[in-house]
């Protein structure tokens, strides 16, 4: 921890935060999560077991869906961040197709969880745009939902794979 300043991409837009234990310097031990919600006022990443646990506050670090709660602000120098705010287009606004999809399959309900999980679809599709079921699953498995969306969930990724799910016929006769 050499350096005074750490420099993070997020959003596309580059920040310089100075680093220290002084007045308006962010603390060495500062998590990621609250440096987002806190500082910059990007709120859609949410503080919920604060053990990386949850998934509730993943947002995507350099290619790669991580617990923002878990990621010292100070470890990301150099690091591009995306969160859900950084989905949509910047110059309308205009929802991204990810997004767009989970409303289209009401793939939430409270929608505390649904940043979390929809930052992990999109590093799960941007590495891998045809994952099977089994990796769609596997992704999200680190993305606790205590409402039960997750049905509407595994529907909306697997249309965005290619493979819509008829979750009346794939449930007929296990009810």
């Amino acid at each position: 921890m050499a350096a005074d300043t750490v420099k993070i991409t997020i959003n596309g837009l580059t920040y310089s935060f100075s680093m220290g234990d002084n007045f308006g310097q962010i603390p060495w031990n500062e998590t990621l999560l609250d440096t987002l919600r806190n500082r910059l006022n990007l709120t859609a990443a949410k503080k919920a077991c604060d053990e990386g646990a949850c998934g509730c506050c993943t947002v995507i670090k350099d290619g790669d869906a991580v617990p923002s709660c878990m990621q010292l602000t100070a470890d990301c120098d150099g690091s591009s961040i995306t969160t859900l705010e950084g989905l949509a287009d910047p110059v309308t606004g205009e929802l991204s197709e990810l997004q767009k999809k989970f409303i289209e399959y009401n793939a939430f309900q409270c929608g505390f969880c649904t940043p979390g999980i929809i930052m992990t679809t999109k590093a799960l599709l941007d590495k891998n745009p045809n994952p099977t079921e089994e990796d769609i699953r596997e992704a999200l498995s680190g993305n606790y939902c205590r409402c039960i969306s997750h049905y509407h969930v595994l529907e909306a990724v697997n249309a965005l794979a290619g493979r819509p799910v008829d979750l009346d016929k794939k449930w007929e006769g296990r009810r």
